[in-house]
């Protein structure tokens, strides 16, 4: 999987979806905090898996947190991480099956990068992407090319 690279001087607006999704169906986008830790962790280890787990919990250690949260009443409903991993990264990301195509992820993916932004970054990394196009249409997202060869490539794995 290669990197991404986002361009953060003119992210898309997307405060009218997200109005949309809390007056439609009560979807609310919020800055993790500390006290939750535990609970989004299990919930990504339960969704997503191991490495993704110890990525969130990772983020929960900044300060501010580096997690944002889609959530409906007490459900998590989605989340996205950055400068987890390494420096200036976006991800992981993700969004329950049930709640894709609403837009979730893409709220998440910017609100992130405005983070990374406000951080006095003027370029992003979206590491070891999995859709791509997703990315590209989102936020204009470009391969970097070389970078199949990444911050991932000597990940140890469980056998």
């Amino acid at each position: 999987m290669k990197d991404m690279l986002v361009r953060l001087v003119e992210l898309p607006d997307v405060a009218e979806l997200e109005k949309k999704l809390l007056e439609k169906e009560k979807i609310v986008f919020r800055r993790a905090i500390a006290p939750e830790k535990h609970l989004v962790s299990e919930w990504v280890m339960e969704h997503f898996g191991a490495y993704w787990q110890s990525e969130v919990e990772v983020a929960f250690s900044r300060q501010p947190v580096s997690v944002w949260l889609s959530q409906s009443g007490n459900r998590i409903l989605g989340f996205a991480c950055y400068e987890s991993t390494a420096r200036n990264f976006f991800g992981p990301t993700g969004t329950i099956e049930s709640e894709r195509g609403k837009g979730i992820g893409k709220i998440l993916l910017i609100k992130s990068l405005e983070s990374l932004r406000e951080m006095g970054y003027a370029y992003a990394i979206i590491g070891g992407v999995g859709p791509a196009e997703f990315y590209e249409k989102a936020v204009g997202a470009k391969i970097i090319e070389g970078s199949e060869v990444s911050v991932y490539e000597n990940l140890l794995r469980k056998i």
